[in-house]
This record gives C-alpha cells, sequence and structure tokens, in this order.
C-alpha cells in the first residue's frame, strides 16, 4: 500500500502545472517503479481497485505491457499461466472501456502469448472469452487486431527467431483461416453496428498487412465482395478503402495472384464513373484516388501488357490526376512516375499512354498556375503552395520519360505563345514558364529545336516579376545548353542584368543565382566581360543584398578560373583589393567602427571567401601579381584583429579567409605563419573565440613538421596560452556553453599530437591540457565527442606506453607526462566516458570507447580497480541500474586479475548494451502525461 500511496502521489503531479524538476522527479519515480518486481502485484491492485483515478488505471495498464515486453524473467515460470489469467480478467472487467486500457492489456496479452509457448490455444481462447457475448465482440476485434502488428513489430521481446517464427506460425497462420471466418460473422451479422463493422475491417487490414491471410482466401470468403460494397456506406468508405487497397497492394506478386486480380480490377474499374456523378464530394473522391492509384502502381506491369482490359484504371487516375483539390493530386503522382520508369524501358510506346501523359502535363501546368490577382495566396498558404509546384515538377519530369523532353519543350512553348497572343493573364504565361524550369535538367545539351525557340522567347516575355523571375531561373537551368551555343550569351547576360534593376528581390535574387551558374557554365566565353562585371559592381552593386553580392562574385571566380595563370592572378587581385581596402579602411582608421562598418567589413570577408573557395589556388609557384600579396594582406588582417578580435562575427569572417588563404598561398604563407599563430594565441585569450583555435589547428596541421624555431615557438605559445585560457573558461562556464571551443581545442591538440608532440607532452599544462579534454565527453553534440575520443584513443595507444626497449630518449618523457595526467585526473575522466557509454554519446563511438578502456585497464589496472566502484555509484541508475554495475565490476575484475584483457572489452560492450535497452525502456515507457 505503501506504494500504491506513492505511485499515485507522482501521478498526481501530471495532473497539476509542475516544474521541470518536480516534473523531472515524478516521470524518473514512476520509470523507476516500472522496473521493480513488485510492480505486477501493485498493478493488478490499482486495476482491481474501484476508487483509483482513471490515470492510475492506466498507468498501471500501460506497466502491464511494458513489463511483458521487457521483465518477464521476474515472474516465476510456474506463475505465467496465472498471469495470463490475470491479465485476461483484467480485459473482461474493462470490456465496456476505457478503450486506451483495453488497448494496453491488448498488447500486453499479446506479447506475453508470443513468449508463452505452452499456451498454445491463445487465439482460440479470446475467441471463446470475448466472441459469444456481442457486448465483449469489441474488445476481441482489438485484440485480432494488434495481435499481427505486436508480433510482427514489437523487436524488444527478448525471445530467438526460431522461437519468434514458431509462434508466429501458431498465432497467426494457424488461425488465419478461422479469423477470416469470424470477421465474415461479425461483418454480415443481424443487427451488426457500424462500429463493429469498422473495427472488423481494421482487422482484416490487419491481418493482410501482415501477411497471414493470404489474398486467396480472401477472395474466397464473403469479404472480398463487402469491401467494395461497403463503400456505399457513409460510415463504412474510410474502412473499407483502407481494405481494399491493402489487398491490391498484397496482390503485388503478380503471377502467383492472378486469381484474385481478375477478381479485383473489374470492381476497381466498375468505381470509374463514382468519379463523376460524385464529384462534389472530396473526402470520397481522396478515397477513389487510392484505390486507382494502388491498382495502377500494383498493376503497372499489366497496364502495359494488356492495355485495352487496364486502361480504364489509367484514365480513372488522370481524372483524379485533373481533380481541383490539390491535396488529392498528389495521390496520384507515384503512379505516374512508376509507370513512366516501365514505359522508357520499351522500345515503342503506345499512343494510349502517350496521349494519357499529355493530359497529364497539361493538367499539371492547369494545377501550377497562381490564383487570380483578386485573390493571392498569403503566409502559409502561399509557402506551401510554392512548395507544392516542385512536387508537381517532378511529374513534368515522368512526363518527358514518355513523351521525350523536346516535345515537351514545344508544347509549354506552344502554351505560352498562345497566351501571349490572347493577352492572357500573367499566370497562363508564368506557370508553363515554371514547367520549362522543372524539365530542364532533361534536356539535350544539343537540341537545335526547342531550346532556341525559348532562348528566343525569353526577351520578349512581359515585364511582370513573376514573369521575369520564372524566365531568369531558366536561364540559371539551362547554362550548360547554353556554354554550347554561346551567341544566345549577350541577350540572356543582358536579361539576367536588367533583372538586377528590377525592384521586386525574388527577381534581383534569380539574376544573381542565374549569373552565377552562366558564368559557372560558360566562363571561357566570359572572360571579356570581366570588366564590365567590374564596373557594375561598383556601380549598381552598391544597392543589391548581401546574398545576391556573393552570388556575383562566386560568378566572378568561375570567370577567372577560366583564365590564363597570369591574366587570372591580376583579375583577382583587382576585385581582391576592392574588398581588401573595406577592411584596411577599418583597421587603421584612428576612431572605432561602429556596428554597421562591422558588417561592411564581414560582408567584404564572405565576399572574398566565396572567391577563394571557388579559384582554389594557382598551383606551387604563385604568378607575378600575387608575389607580395601574402604579407601584405596578413598586414591588414593582423591590424583588424588586434582591434576587433572580440567581435565574433569579424573573428570568424577574418578565420574563414585566414584558412582559404592557407590554400591558396600554400608555401608562401611559412614567412608570416609564425605570425599568424601569434596573432590568433593573442586573439583567442583576450575573446576566447573558437575561430582562432581552428586556425591554428589547420596550420599546425599543413606546416607542424617544419624545423622553424620561430613558427615552432608560435605553436608551444598558442598551446600553452590558449590552454591557460580554456582552464579559466571552465571555471566560470559548463562545457555545454562553449562546445565549439573545446571542439576547435580538441582538433588543435589532435594536430600538436601528430606533429609536434614533443611540445604537447613536455609542456607543463599538458596535465591542464588532459583535464579541458577531458570535459568535452561532458558534451551532447557528435563531432566534439568524437574528437575527445580521437584525442585520448592516441594518447593511451601511443608508441611510448609499449613496454619494449630501445624506445626514443623522449619518449620515456611522454609516457611520464602521460602517466601524471591520468593519475591526476584519472578517476574524472573514467567517469566521465562510462557515463557518456551509457548516456549521450552517438552509437557510433563504441567501438572508441572500447579501445580507450581496454588500454587504460592493460596500462593501469590497480588504479582502475580502485576508482571503478565510486565512478559507478556515481553513474545515474535511470542510465544503469545497480545489477548493471555490479555485473560490469565483476567482469572487469576478473579479466584484470586473470591479465586477459580482451575480456574487458566484452565486459564493456555488455554495460553499453544493458544500458542501450534501459535507455529505450525509459524512452518508449508509457507513463500518463
Amino acid at each position: 500500500m505503501a506504494n500504491i500511496s506513492e505511485l499515485l502521489s507522482a501521478l498526481d503531479v501530471f495532473t497539476r502545472t509542475p516544474d521541470k524538476a518536480s516534473l523531472e522527479k515524478a516521470n524518473t519515480w514512476l520509470q523507476d517503479f516500472q522496473h521493480s518486481p513488485e510492480a505486477w502485484s501493485t498493478c493488478n491492485v490499482l486495476l482491481l481497485s474501484p476508487d483509483v483515478p482513471p490515470a492510475a488505471k492506466l498507468f498501471a495498464a500501460q506497466t502491464f505491457r511494458t513489463k511483458v515486453t521487457y521483465d518477464l524473467s521476474q515472474v516465476d515460470p510456474s506463475n505465467i499461466a496465472g498471469l495470463r489469467d490475470t491479465l485476461v480478467a483484467a480485459l473482461q472487467k474493462y470490456s465496456a472501456g476505457p478503450r486506451t486500457i483495453i488497448v494496453q492489456l491488448c498488447l500486453a496479452i499479446s506479447g506475453l502469448a508470443l513468449q508463452f509457448p505452452a499456451w498454445e490455444n491463445a487465439v482460440q481462447t479470446m475467441i471463446n472469452t470475448f466472441g459469444v457475448n456481442p457486448a465483449t465482440v469489441p474488445v476481441l476485434l482489438q485484440f485480432l487486431t494488434l495481435l499481427p502488428e505486436e508480433v510482427h513489430t514489437n523487436n524488444r521481446i527478448p525471445i530467438t527467431d526460431y522461437e519468434w517464427r514458431e509462434r508466429v506460425s501458431d498465432l497467426l497462420a494457424a488461425n488465419s483461416k478461422q479469423v477470416l471466418d469470424l470477421l465474415s460473422m461479425y461483418i454480415q451479422a443481424s443487427g451488426v453496428t457500424a462500429d463493429v463493422q469498422n473495427q472488423a475491417f481494421k482487422c482484416l487490414r490487419s491481418w493482410l498487412m501482415s501477411g497471414e491471410v493470404s489474398t486467396l482466401e480472401m477472395a474466397e470468403s464473403p469479404l472480398l465482395a463487402f469491401s467494395f460494397e461497403a463503400l456505399a456506406s457513409e460510415n463504412l468508405f474510410d474502412a473499407a478503402v483502407d481494405v481494399i487497397c491493402e489487398l491490391i497492394h498484397e496482390t503485388q506478386e503478380i503471377d502467383d495472384n492472378m486469381p484474385v486480380i481478375e477478381v479485383i480490377v473489374p470492381r476497381v474499374i466498375a468505381l470509374k464513373p463514382l468519379l463523376t456523378t460524385q464529384r462534389d464530394d472530396s473526402d470520397r473522391i481522396r478515397g477513389y484516388a487510392r484505390i486507382f492509384a494502388e491498382a495502377g502502381e500494383t498493376y503497372r506491369v499489366l497496364i502495359i501488357q494488356h492495355t485495352e482490359t487496364f486502361f480504364p484504371i489509367v484514365e480513372a487516375i488522370g481524372e483524379c490526376s485533373a481533380y481541383p483539390d490539390l491535396d488529392i493530386v498528389p495521390i496520384t503522382f507515384p503512379f505516374w512516375e512508376r509507370l513512366a520508369q516501365v514505359i522508357g524501358k520499351r522500345t515503342s510506346v503506345s499512343p494510349l499512354f502517350q496521349q494519357a501523359y499529355r493530359s497529364v502535363m497539361q493538367v499539371i501546368i492547369n494545377h501550377l498556375k497562381f490564383p487570380p490577382d483578386a485573390t493571392p495566396l498569403v503566409g502559409q498558404e502561399a509557402d506551401d503552395f510554392r512548395a507544392f509546384r516542385h512536387v508537381m515538377g517532378d511529374t513534368l519530369k515522368d512526363c518527358c520519360e514518355v513523351l521525350e523532353t523536346e516535345s515537351c519543350l514545344l508544347a509549354t512553348y506552344e502554351m505560352i505563345a498562345t497566351a501571349l497572343s490572347q493577352s492572357s493573364s500573367w499566370q497562363e504565361v508564368e506557370a508553363p514558364l515554371f514547367a520549362m524550369r522543372s524539365i530542364g535538367g532533361r534536356i539535350d545539351l544539343n537540341d537545335e529545336v526547342a531550346v532556341p525557340k525559348i532562348m528566343d522567347l525569353i526577351p520578349s516575355l512581359p515585364n511582370h516579376p513573376r514573369v521575369r523571375y520564372a524566365a531568369t531561373l531558366i536561364i540559371s537551368r539551362y547554362t550548360e545548353w547554353i556554354s554550347k551555343h554561346p551567341a544566345y550569351i549577350p541577350v540572356q547576360l543582358q536579361y539576367i542584368s536588367a533583372g538586377f534593376e528590377d525592384t521586386d528581390m525574388d527577381v534581383v535574387a534569380a539574376a544573381g543565382q542565374a549569373l552565377k551558374y552562366l558564368c559557372q557554365d560558360c566562363k571561357e566565353h566570359l572572360v571579356d566581360v570581366l570588366p564590365t562585371l567590374h564596373t557594375f559592381l561598383n556601380t549598381t552593386g552598391s544597392r543589391l543584398c548581401q546574398e545576391d553580392k556573393v552570388q556575383i562574385y562566386e560568378a566572378i571566380a568561375f570567370v577567372i578560373s577560366a583564365m590564363p595563370m597570369e591574366k587570372a592572378a591580376e583579375s583577382l587581385r583587382t576585385f581582391s583589393l576592392d574588398l581588401l581596402a573595406v577592411v584596411h579602411n577599418v583597421a587603421t582608421s584612428p576612431t572605432t567602427a561602429n556596428d554597421g562598418d562591422l558588417t561592411t567589413i564581414c560582408n567584404a570577408l564572405e565576399s572574398l571567401e566565396v572567391m577563394l573557395s571557388v579559384i582554389g589556388s594557382f598551383g606551387e609557384e604563385l604568378p607575378a601579381a600575387c608575389q607580395n600579396t601574402c604579407n601584405e594582406v596578413w598586414a591588414m588582417f593582423d591590424a583588424l584583429l588586434s582591434k576587433y578580435c572580440k567581435d565574433e562575427n569579424v573573428a570568424e569572417r577574418s578565420c574563414r579567409v585566414v584558412r582559404y588563404g592557407l590554400s591558396f598561398f600554400d608555401e608562401a604563407v611559412l614567412p608570416v605563419a609564425p605570425s599568424v599563430v601569434a596573432r590568433m594565441s593573442f586573439s583567442f585569450e583576450a575573446s576566447g573565440v573558437a575561430s582562432f583555435l581552428w586556425i591554428a589547428g589547420k596550420i599546425i596541421g599543413r606546416f607542424g613538421d617544419r624545423e622553424n624555431p620561430d613558427l615552432r615557438g608560435s605553436f608551444k605559445e598558442i598551446y600553452e596560452r590558449s590552454t591557460q585560457k580554456l582552464v579559466q573558461l571552465l571555471q566560470t562556464q559548463s562545457p555545454d556553453t562553449i562546445p565549439g571551443v573545446l571542439e576547435d581545442y580538441v582538433q588543435m591538440l589532435i594536430q600538436m599530437l601528430q606533429q609536434t608532440p614533443d611540445i604537447l607532452f613536455q609542456s607543463s599544462v599538458f596535465p591542464l591540457a588532459f583535464r579541458a579534454a577531458t570535459a568535452t565527453l561532458n558534451l551532447v553534440q557528435a563531432d566534439p565527442v568524437f574528437a575527445a575520443l580521437d584525442f585520448f584513443l592516441s594518447i593511451f595507444t601511443h608508441d611510448c606506453l609499449e613496454p619494449v626497449n630501445n624506445l626514443p630518449p623522449n619518449f620515456t618523457q611522454y609516457a611520464r607526462a602521460i602517466q601524471t595526467a591520468f593519475e591526476a585526473s584519472g578517476p574524472d575522466f573514467l567517469g566521465y566516458l562510462l557515463t557518456g557509454l551509457v548516456g549521450n554519446f552517438p552509437p557510433e563511438s563504441d567501438p572508441l570507447v572500447v579501445s580507450i578502456f581496454r588500454s587504460i585497464t592493460a596500462m593501469w589496472p590497480t588504479q582502475v580497480m580502485a576508482w571503478l566502484p565510486t565512478i559507478l555509484q556515481q553513474i545515474p541508475s535511470s542510465s544503469a541500474p545497480n545489477e548493471i554495475k555490479t555485473t560490469f565490476l565483476s567482469d572487469v575484475s576478473t579479466a584484470i586479475n586473470n591479465k586477459k584483457f580482451d575480456k574487458v572489452k566484452y565486459a564493456v560492450i555488455t554495460l553499453h548494451r544493458a544500458s542501450r535497452r534501459i535507455r529505450e525502456r525509459r524512452r518508449t515507457g508509457a507513463l500518463v502525461p
């Protein structure tokens, strides 16, 4: 009774508006209770007690389901039959509801039947218990509906594959015919209610989906005919549609199911006239669309082989595609895609299919039209429609599979020409333009018929923003074709340029995108245009938003990349100096820059970054125009960061440019590299911004093997200064507030371990670095955790720890440094390692943890066994209950005592698997909200 009182108190927390701590405390208590052996009897008392609140009864039923899944081993085998009787009796008690309790008890009984082979006649027992009294038939139907779902989907039940197959045969296959007969009887019984009939349909669908009822068995029963007849019923329509669709789906093995298909198809085709007579009822049209689409997808091969017989299904799907409700239209899209895939593999196409896809194309383009200006779409509705247009665009590509792209392009061209000749609305022009853009990826780059017509048409289109937007994006999609037909470049470039003058920001954005792709694909033809682009940037460019400017600079970089190296270097210098002038002016100004100035700097740096990312480098030997640039540019950045390193945006943008500068200048960076690392060191010390460590790591990785005293001195300096700074940060901030800093710091340490291990290990700050890296294991983000685990694995498997003679002299110092750091921070490190393993570490990290733990136990077995009991006590029981910890400690102790350190691997794996099951149980545990 004490348990019941506590349980009711914990559940009561959820009925109020608790604070987070109270909610988590109650939740943890309830989950721990569900683990306990006492939960069996306590929940039975709750279900049988009339005065217990409904939430407690539901929780009791949920707990039974959970414990049957996870904890049946807690029940003595001789008592399992009694547990079965208890659950069946509880289901009888709640046969009138609530439904939530019925569902949980049915799931519990299903899970028990799967694990209790001695219960040989489980289905018959339930039929005998609940199937005779009309009042309890709904309970039986609920059980029979859930049984195949639970048997086939609850993979958390601990049984072997062999046991599972045996029980599936006993529970499902052996009873399928009886279940069909039972459903046939109930669904046609005198006085049967629509609710019972719906339940019977849901049960039938569940057995069909599980594959335990054969389609032939169903076809030979009255249920097939009744399913189609039920479509006439308002109350049974949805359930009947579900069953028919599932039945059709289950006949996808065509050769094995032809007798059933021959029964189904005439009934499906007979529904076609209803698309006209019931056109005003969108819910019914949706159901019919599902049936026709399922039949079309399943029988698409038969549609090709026996076109005359099956083509009415294609016609019906075409009618559904043309329906004005855009929630219904997508139901048909998979059919058109899959049929097109089949047709596309054939050497000839029936005229019937060609006409069908022409109609679909016309229908889709009609759906693409924006509504009249008088009733515009706004807000989420407008966003949804734009997103759906792209989905419809994919179906237009399917049309190209059947009709050939050239034919589709000419058809859309004629639509636009007709609309222009009749002075139609802009919507009539824009929709086929969108279609042209959608199918642009399918065009033949050597097309000389359709695409030239489109290119000639674009400059003469109406100057409406939506039309101009669509036409500009057509250019961006067709740039590969334009590259092979360079005569069209001047006209299209002029059209794009005019787009930058438009007041509509979407048109401007489209122009930026089009220019980028034109320059990318036609770069060899645009070298002479570069001065014009430079003038454009210095005039019109000032009015563009930053996103559009970035696209233009990216476009320019593509053109530069196609030029001879010397000319390319001169051009890059010209455009770069414009951007660097902004940096220089602010960096050297005697006054402090305001937010606007700093934003301008960041924008210029972003543009420079995108140019460098496209160009990459000019190779090992820099052209003359770039010989002195590295020193000059770094002087500007050094001045900028000395003043504004605390501004995160400036810091990040500057470091990204520096990163690309390292790739661009390569060996030419060496003279300034010590200065760069020093600046990163001072800047991180002043600001704590992660980007400075990121760049330091990149430089150490690139030049760490150079015997340059100044460079190595700068490496040592940033290592020691950044470590001291990070330790200070961790004294005032928790690791989860600075995940980026920790990740970039550890990545820098990894580079030092690989390139400059002497600096890493022989510095007095190594124990602090070890402790700082350990803090990274507290994080939930995968990337920093992986970085830390990689770092520690490299340390604990380092050659300096190998017990062999003739190791290099400095390896002794390395080993002593590792030993000192581990003895100082080992308990914390092991605690974080094991807590992460049973907690937030990503699953892919398991091998790293296993290798680290094995290495540590082999190297320091005495310390590990001394620390482990205390460490395990500190791990939350919600992640690893005491019995799991006890098993782990015993397994590790045995492995260490027997000096079989490979056995440690299995101890860690066992701990992780057990904790994962616990976490999964807690995550899916059914608690009452």
